[in-house]
């Protein structure tokens, strides 16, 4: 079952790259760097493009595994793997946006993550957000008994909060965690379903916005927008901290940072 998921997260990466590549304004493409995991076994690879377009995108896949997880010794063995995502635009009318599934062992225990969530920079259209949500909500429909959609978007709201701030980082979207509803077969095709529908949710937005006129104002406010995605990726997001504790690739951790921000 690993080789299966990981096959697939791969397959995933690569379809997101080739989607991003096809509204990237250069010529430039996604350069991959591979690294290897030195507390265990497996490792990963960083997918980077810096362009007209993307200012900076990430797509990262990496699939580990060692002797004891790293948020409780006590618990062996375990095995993560998963694709993550952010991108960085050019034209501040364009929102960044970020995106994440996983699966993790941990001893005998198999639970899934993820989901997608959207900050405008400065610059919010309801229209996107409308959209946005659609999405979200449509590929969960038809999964569990409960709504997800309900539960996963007020899970995201709660998670994406920067307390310092006291309000959301963005407009949201979903966000699932520590998922295991018993029936891992149906809870592999939700998940699945959460990464296929993914470019849906934000390549529409992304073809309306990039070629949008904006000011000098404009990059200063986007900057500013990106301070505050700075300081809840480094304080409060719950990757980076497992990236670290799990002596992961610094550089592939630090890849959702922002090549340019302002305070």
């Amino acid at each position: 079952m690993r080789e299966e998921i990981v096959n697939y997260l791969k397959g995933l990466r690569d379809s997101i790259c080739s989607e991003f590549e096809s509204i990237e304004a250069s010529s430039e493409k996604f350069v991959r760097t591979e690294w290897d995991y030195n507390k265990g076994f497996g490792g990963g690879e960083m997918s980077v493009i810096r362009g007209k377009t993307f200012e900076k995108a990430a797509v990262n896949w990496s699939g580990v595994g060692g002797e004891h997880f790293p948020l409780d010794k006590n618990i062996s063995p375990f095995f993560a793997t998963g694709v993550s995502l952010i991108t960085h635009m050019n034209n501040p009318k364009a929102p960044t946006v970020h995106f994440n599934i996983r699966y993790i062992e941990a001893g005998d225990k198999k639970w899934l993550g993820g989901g997608f969530d959207l900050t405008p920079m400065g610059f919010e259209f309801s229209e996107d957000t409308e959209h946005f949500h659609g999405v979200a909500k449509k590929c969960l429909e038809g999964f569990a008994d409960g709504d997800l959609y309900e539960d996963f978007s007020k899970q995201a709201a709660e998670y994406f909060y920067i307390k310092h701030y006291q309000r959301e980082r963005g407009i949201g979207g979903i966000f699932f965690d520590h998922y295991n509803s018993g029936d891992l077969d149906q809870d592999l095709a939700m998940w699945r379903s959460v990464g296929d529908h993914f470019t849906e949710s934000v390549m529409p937005i992304y073809k309306k916005r990039i070629d949008m006129p904006f000011t000098e104002e404009d990059r200063m406010t986007q900057l500013k927008k990106r301070a505050h995605y700075v300081e809840f990726n480094l304080l409060y997001d719950r990757g980076t901290k497992f990236g670290f504790n799990s002596g992961g690739n610094p550089e592939a951790i630090l890849c959702s940072m922002p090549p340019l921000a302002a305070w």
